[in-house]
């Protein structure tokens, strides 16, 4: 899902999800809304995976991978799955894997395009991508989302994130990178002692 549109380009339907239907649910959302530069990523073994490694080094797409046991990390995409859990996998019952691609879509596309967004001035997020798309203004395009620097981070937009579930549901979540400044051992070190002279 776009952070700043809140936009969701593909919802990846499978029994069980590997590297192989990341890469192709990452291929349908490229060829409509184009390939990202940075992928954030969890580590589930589907995002570990030899596919999705040599796509995005094809691609020249960065693979961000989130802090094993922080989901934290990807607070945003936990609640939007926990969104399509509520108003769609538990609201239906699924005949059959077709039958959850189908009903799973049409929510998805429902979300889009009818469903108001309350981040988002209460519209559709097709309708705000589309007042986005036509700003000329890069800072209006960007405003709900870029705040600017925070502490030691830089934000940069386009970034794709993808969390698995167990229900094998893949969401993709488009939004702003933040890049540490500081590399994140450095975060965590000890500054050096001080030797008495």
């Amino acid at each position: 899902v776009d952070i700043c549109t809140k936009l969701c380009p593909a919802i990846g339907v499978a029994h069980a999800y590997k590297g192989h239907d990341v890469v192709a649910t990452l291929e349908a959302a490229a060829r409509t809304h184009g390939r990202p530069k940075r992928i954030r990523v969890d580590n589930g073994p589907e995002f570990v995976s030899r596919d999705l490694d040599l796509w995005a080094w094809q691609h020249g797409v960065v693979l961000d991978y989130s802090r094993p046991g922080k989901p934290t990390d990807n607070a945003f995409a936990e609640g939007f799955n926990s969104r399509v859990r509520q108003e769609c996998l538990n609201a239906f019952w699924f005949l059959s894997l077709d039958d959850a691609r189908c009903k799973i879509e049409a929510w998805r596309v429902e979300y889009n395009t009818v469903r108001p967004h309350s981040a988002i001035g209460h519209v559709p997020p097709a309708e705000h991508a589309q007042s986005l798309a036509a700003a000329d203004d890069e800072e209006a395009k960007f405003s709900r989302c870029n705040w600017s620097s925070v502490g030691a981070r830089h934000i940069q937009p386009r970034t794709l994130t993808v969390v698995g579930g167990k229900a094998g549901l893949t969401s993709l979540r488009l939004l702003p990178s933040v890049e540490h400044v500081r590399t994140q051992s450095s975060l965590h070190a000890k500054p050096p002692r001080q030797r008495n002279s």
